[in-house]
């Protein structure tokens, strides 16, 4: 089954990454349960989240609905086999040169799937991701081979990668798309009304590569659900604390603006966020984070499950566009992840110096690195 427009992210509900409150069960597993109900039917894990309790977790939510009913998209990439968590950076990339070499890339791949695979009591994935990976993950042969070997054996339909978990990337993005379209089917960005920049970059090369789009933050951090607004109590853990100060206040402001579009089309704000993402040519699914805010004023759940599952297909105008283009235009107000020519020091795990490689890729694509990939 290939992806459908609507996505249930595990780390939505607060489970396993703090975004607003976090649901234990079996509340958690009913909010699956309920997205599958209202319509919603890709669900996407990662081996990750709670060292394999994701994927434990979605096998238990969804057991009893038939496999061929759902899109199941699972993801690997970190090590918590072998590798050592690093507090806040979490575990390191499978490819880290002081776990293993290109040599053994292929057994972990075929391991950690095989692994995940038997916690969600399934034999296949319909879609697999790489998840997060390091600069080895955009430009290794040895990994892309050994992605293309779990297709091969049947133990994915669909290959993919899924750059994060900040935003950045695009060059890297696009150099793996290019180098490796015989075997990436998709490819997973952060985008949405407030926050084009830089995912918009990709989008040319993912059409061009016929690579299919998943769009993720399409809710920009829980306020296009509408009840994240000036001065919210955010609890001390929620990753939301790590944006800029001031950024409820100035994207409510300017949701302010977008709101009469939304109107016009009969759309909560939400689904507005998600119909804009789907009018992109490549973009064929939406998995914002489903939050379930702290207070009794909070909007429940179950009624943004409903928001999402009911979202409709909706054509903006060319003058629409433009208008949501200039309001939400956010070029050059953050520090980019990846391949990026503010970084001049030894390259991080997630982010590197803009090599002479990535430097060929923006040429190609009237990319700008010192216009278009960083903060001013």
């Amino acid at each position: 089954m290939d992806l459908t427009q609507t996505a249930f992210g595990m780390w939505s509900a607060g489970r396993f990454m703090h975004f607003g409150e976090a649901l234990e069960d079996p509340a958690f597993t009913q909010a699956v349960q309920y997205a599958y109900e209202q319509g919603i039917r890709t669900f996407v894990t990662a081996d990750v989240y709670g060292l394999g309790e994701s994927d434990s977790l979605l096998a238990q939510s969804l057991d009893g609905f038939p496999r061929d009913s759902y899109c199941l998209v699972g993801a690997v990439g970190h090590d918590f086999y072998e590798g050592q968590r690093e507090g806040s950076k979490g575990f390191p990339r499978f490819t880290d040169p002081t776990l293993r070499g290109p040599d053994a890339y292929a057994d972990y791949l075929r391991m950690v799937t095989e692994k995940s695979l038997a916690r969600s009591r399934t034999d296949h994935f319909d879609l697999l991701l790489l998840h997060n990976p390091d600069q080895i993950g955009y430009t290794s042969e040895a990994v892309w081979e050994g992605m293309a070997a779990l297709k091969s054996a049947g133990l994915a339909t669909q290959l993919g990668i899924a750059p994060g978990p900040a935003n950045g990337f695009a060059l890297d993005v696009i150099q793996c798309l290019e180098r490796f379209a015989d075997h990436i089917d998709w490819a997973m960005i952060i985008l949405n009304p407030l926050e084009p920049w830089p995912g918009h970059l990709c989008l040319p090369a993912a059409e061009k590569t016929k690579t299919k789009i998943l769009t993720r933050v399409a809710d920009y951090g829980g306020l296009f659900h509408d009840d994240v607004k000036p001065n919210h109590q955010f609890a001390p853990r929620d990753h939301r604390t790590y944006r800029p100060a001031g950024w409820v206040e100035a994207g409510c402001e300017r949701m302010e603006k977008l709101r009469p579009i939304a109107e016009a089309h009969d759309l909560t704000m939400l689904q507005f966020a998600c119909a804009w993402n789907l009018q992109h040519a490549p973009v064929a699914s939406v998995v914002p984070t489903l939050i379930q805010e702290p207070g009794p004023t909070a909007k429940p759940l179950r009624t943004k499950i409903e928001e999402l599952a009911q979202l409709s297909t909706v054509t903006f105008t060319d003058e629409e566009l433009a208008t949501i283009r200039a309001i939400g235009d956010n070029t050059n107000r953050m520090v980019l992840k990846g391949g990026n020519p503010e970084h001049t020091e030894a390259p991080l795990p997630d982010r590197w110096s803009l090599n002479a490689d990535l430097a060929a890729v923006a040429d190609r694509w009237d990319i700008d690195p010192a216009r278009d990939l960083v903060k001013i």
